[in-house]
């Protein structure tokens, strides 16, 4: 593919597979029994390159192969469009998006053996990290078909609170998760594998140099500018905009081989997704070592990456240092399961991919009953005592003055303990990391004391008296770009065709990085293909209101970071409309606009998605009844109760939708009494004596909403008329921006209950003097900037108040 537009190319072939798998689609979900007849995710591929492997599960003898094929890349293949650097979560998304968009990719990284690996927690999404998950399917991205295939616990967090704020979560077999996404890779059009180190970028340098690759004025886009951050600045700036800001323009990389030579490698646009690897640094208690993290079930560890962070740092990126933490892994034969809390998988399973979910099909593990338990343990004084009277066996670090810049939502059991030194205990949940190992992850547990103190730690909670540790946890620290860097497609402003995705700007997790994955690569896939074509590419950036990917982008280029930024729904303004179940709605035919979606069956059950989520509304929009039928039928109270019954009520109508709206009911409670007075009627107009002719009138019965839309319709008529509200308390927010925070207010809970305590420290320590100051805090969500605003401006209104009682006295 050598246009950006294949997809337009394609129309009239798309028109017709579409309206092909469509059918197939709707014919399948009525009869369960031809479900076989639908086709795979493969159907449509034509993904056959030479050197590719077709298993799903890569054995000892392909990783081999692989190798030694992308060995014999290197020396007979020295250009690419694009290069994606590391192999990471971060990295995977970047090169599979920008093979998608048509440009010739290279994914170069140290060992091709650990592509896709779980380097911390064995675990893909959770509240907020879950939206961006199948915000990254309904884009075409590869993580959530991957956790479906290796997932072996599933749980819906939040589960009992709004559909805006559940998020789904998967525990992973870590060789199966690895496996799965190293076979994708191997098997992806128009990207080749590459094993190597980087150690250079080749430049053309020069101030305010010329750039090869250029983007379009986003400007142009009201709609755009519209949804995103008002302090947007350069970074939505075209490439001329940016000129006086470049020092360079990228020419290619330069690698490493393992007989000490070195090779270059030409493109046109480079994505850096190198993780803890930017001159990272492992600890564990007083001992300090470089690398960027240990190789599972191995003391080897893999380099850092020198030479990059030192080419960034001549260029004058602004470079801080993070740390994070992986804690030790546990023998479950010596944990005495019996004395922890169980927590089992959820059965049936909430799939992460959209297409999946669409055909009512259950991850292989849940379908297969090959799942596992999860635990949970609990720290107790004991625990904590030991945590602070070793705590001078801790490392010193470079950021903070030595005490660390780790992440603040997933602390070490030592900051838990500091911070918290009221609290009685913490939970930790153990969790097996395969269906095939004993070891266990202790999730909450980071701590890299010697390894002799990590072990007396872990023995004073419950079911872990005997425990033994297999490894030890450490720490790692490393560098990281401050993001403000970037512009809002993640290229640098200083380096033209250098993009930065995942931990080296400044995020923490699997999910967050994946995110900055997809939109790096496929913004260098569209740029690198249109300077092929003589012209210049328009970005693809996502709004704050169109996903959680647009918030996360938005808040890292334009508030930039100074701790490692984690995903949360409170950071969402728009996060009632932002939901995990419509991701697919919101996001797939955008991609599909900008060339990274290409798969006819995802697009095909997009359309069908929306077709019945439409239909189904409408019936309850069209179903009505008495309101005191409503509540006569339903028995509960919830849909009107008393209320319904009050004189003068007896000849109001409600419709299904309405009734719907109401706190606590529940679409199956709505469509089972949609159906019992449909096959009423029906049932008495088979009675009568009808004609022929009449038949054709006889009353269907409305079918329950299938899993597939089900969640999705009762959020949309749910939360009608609070979207509309969202949007009406942002607007009035933003026009308020200009307004004075009074010097002399006094940030603690007893006057602003709301705010976290995180807000409150931030705000206390920068003393914002306007509103559009304090919105460009990082950390500082929307929700708790609006209600910032309602205290000020209450409080303004109470001075004037009192001042025109005085004058009035007076």
């Amino acid at each position: 593919m050598n246009s950006i537009n294949t997809i337009t190319s394609k129309k009239s072939l798309g028109i017709f597979l579409r309206v092909a798998v469509l059918s197939m689609m709707i014919f399948s979900l009525q009869m369960p029994a031809l479900k076989s007849i639908v086709p795979t995710a493969n159907a449509f591929s034509t993904h056959v390159l030479l050197g590719k492997f077709p298993s799903t599960r890569m054995r000892n003898g392909q990783r081999s192969s692989l190798r030694n094929f992308s060995n014999s890349m290197r020396m007979s293949l020295q250009e690419y469009d694009v290069i994606v650097v590391g192999g990471g979560h971060a990295g995977c998304e970047a090169c599979t998006a920008a093979a998608r968009t048509g440009a010739k990719t290279a994914l170069l990284t140290q060992k091709l053996s650990t592509v896709g690996e779980l380097s911390c927690n064995p675990s893909i999404g959770g509240i907020g990290k879950g939206h961006l998950v199948r915000e990254i399917d309904a884009l075409g991205g590869v993580m959530g078909d991957v956790a479906d295939r290796a997932g072996i616990h599933f749980r819906m967090l939040n589960r009992r609170k709004g559909p805006a704020v559940r998020g789904p979560r998967g525990q992973m077999d870590r060789d199966l998760y690895k496996n799965h996404m190293q076979a994708v890779l191997g098997n992806y059009d128009s990207l080749d594998l590459v094993e190597g180190s980087v150690e250079d970028l080749l430049l053309d340098e020069g101030e305010a140099i010329d750039t090869l690759v250029s983007f379009r004025d986003p400007s142009e886009d009201l709609t755009l500018l519209s949804s995103l951050s008002d302090n947007k600045g350069a970074s939505l700036s075209s490439s001329d905009a940016n000129k006086r800001l470049r020092k360079a323009r990228i020419r290619g990389v330069v690698v490493n081989n393992a007989d000490g030579s070195q090779t270059e490698i030409l493109a046109k646009c480079v994505v850096i997704t190198t993780g803890t690897f930017l001159r990272g640094v492992l600890m564990l208690g007083k001992e300090r070592y470089s690398g960027g993290r240990h190789l599972r079930d191995s003391e080897e560890v893999e380099p850092p990456s020198v030479g990059l962070a030192q080419t960034l740092a001549r260029f004058g990126f602004p470079l801080g240092r993070l740390k994070t933490g992986t804690p030790a892994r546990l023998d479950g034969k010596t944990i005495d399961w019996d004395a922890c809390l169980i927590q089992p998988s959820e059965n049936p399973a909430v799939p992460f991919s959209h297409i999946r979910q669409f055909l009512a099909q259950q991850p292989p593990n849940v379908a297969a009953g090959t799942l596992i338990d999860c635990y949970m343990s609990r720290t107790n004084e004991q625990t904590h005592k030991l945590v602070m009277d070793y705590a001078h066996l801790l490392p010193e670090y470079d950021g903070l003055g030595g005490k660390g810049n780790g992440p603040r939502y997933c602390p070490s059991i030592f900051k838990k303990v500091e911070r918290f030194p009221d609290r009685d205990g913490h939970n930790s949940f153990l969790e097996p990391e395969g269906l095939n190992t004993d070891l266990v992850y202790p999730n909450g547990m980071s701590g890299p004391y010697p390894p002799e103190i990590q072990e007396k730690i872990f023995r004073t909670m419950p079911g872990l008296s005997k425990v033994e540790i297999v490894r030890p946890g450490y720490d790692v620290e490393y560098d990281y770009v401050n993001p403000q860097s970037l512009t809002h497609t993640l290229e640098t402003k200083t380096i033209s065709g250098l993009f930065l995705a995942g931990q080296i700007c400044g995020t923490t997790g699997y999910e967050e990085a994946g995110a900055q994955g997809v939109i790096a690569g496929a913004n260098a896939g569209r740029a690198a293909i249109a300077s092929s074509n003589g012209g210049s590419a328009s970005p693809f950036i996502l709004g704050r209101d169109e996903g959680y990917i647009g918030v996360l982008i938005d808040d890292l280029v334009t508030r930039g970071t100074q701790e490692p930024y984690r995903m949360f729904t409170s950071r969402a303004e728009y996060r009632i409309s932002l939901r995990a179940d419509n991701a697919d709605l919101r996001l797939t035919r955008k991609g599909v606009e900008y060339g990274i979606v290409n798969d006819e069956e995802r697009i095909a059950s997009v359309e069908a998605r929306e077709m019945m989520i439409e239909d189904r509304v409408k019936e309850l929009g069209n179903f009505k009844l008495f309101v005191t039928e409503w509540d006569q039928r339903d028995g509960s109270g919830l849909m009107g109760g008393d209320a319904m019954n009050r004189k003068g009520r007896e000849g109001q109508k409600k419709s299904a939708e309405e009734v719907l709206g109401m706190p606590h009911v529940t679409l199956e409670s709505v469509e089972r009494i949609m159906a019992q007075v449909q096959q009423e009627q029906r049932e008495k107009m088979l009675n009568e004596d009808v004609s022929d002719d009449g038949q054709a009138s006889i009353t269907s019965v409305l079918q329950p909403s299938p899993p597939s839309i089900y969640d999705t319709v009762e959020a949309t008529v749910k939360y009608k008329s609070y979207v509309t509200r969202q949007h009406k308390d942002m607007e009035s927010w933003r026009k308020a921006q200009g307004v004075r925070i009074p010097p002399d207010l006094v940030y603690d809970h007893s006057s602003l209950p709301t705010l976290s305590k995180e807000e409150l420290e931030k705000l206390a320590s920068i003393r914002p003097s306007t509103f559009a100051e304090a919105s460009q805090i990082s950390g500082m969500t929307p929700q708790s900037l609006v209600y910032l605003y309602h205290v000020v401006t209450k409080r303004i209104k109470d001075k004037d108040t009192k001042r025109a009682a005085a004058s009035a006295s007076n």
